[in-house]
């Protein structure tokens, strides 16, 4: 049974006011404390205070629209926010988040909101700034098929 269909179920019980709060507990497989509970919100908004309430909490530091105008600029990119490179770390989203909205937090929580947003921790591949992709080609296409050939023949002609 679940607990919302236990804690109405308490509620009818109480209100019909045959059994004490012990046997209530345990027909229904609770504590005496959980059916005391009930029966102060049974009598303070009758059978409805039994419903589900969702727990509140700290209200969260941005709004809804403030979190996709941050998503946006995110999209836009590092480079376009000002930065030297294209790559997007925790201080660097942290300083865009008070410059942007003026709020601060701390960069080992700001995974968890990006995360909420959609977005992944990602390392772009290393790669050498002189790198040219063309020759690279060129050599896996003509200079790698003849050296690993070599090296196939020199393993056949090995004596023991």
């Amino acid at each position: 049974m679940q607990m919302a269909e236990r804690r109405r179920a308490g509620g009818r019980l109480l209100k019909r006011g045959k059994l004490t709060h012990a046997q209530i507990a345990q027909h229904l497989g609770v504590s005496r404390a959980a059916v005391g509970q009930w029966a102060t919100r049974v009598t303070q908004g009758g059978l409805r205070g039994l419903n589900h309430r969702t727990s509140t909490g700290r209200p969260p530091k941005l709004t809804v629209p403030q979190r996709r105008e941050l998503v946006r600029h995110l999209k836009r990119g590092a480079l376009r926010a000002g930065l030297p490179t294209d790559r997007w770390t925790l201080p660097r989203v942290q300083a865009l988040i008070k410059q942007t909205f003026g709020v601060v937090y701390h960069p080992n929580y700001l995974g968890r909101l990006l995360n909420q947003l959609g977005w992944s921790p990602q390392l772009p591949q290393a790669q050498a700034i002189e790198r040219d992709d063309k020759l690279v080609r060129a050599w896996l296409a003509h200079d790698w098929p003849r050296i690993k050939k070599g090296t196939a023949q020199r393993r056949h002609h090995r004596v023991f």
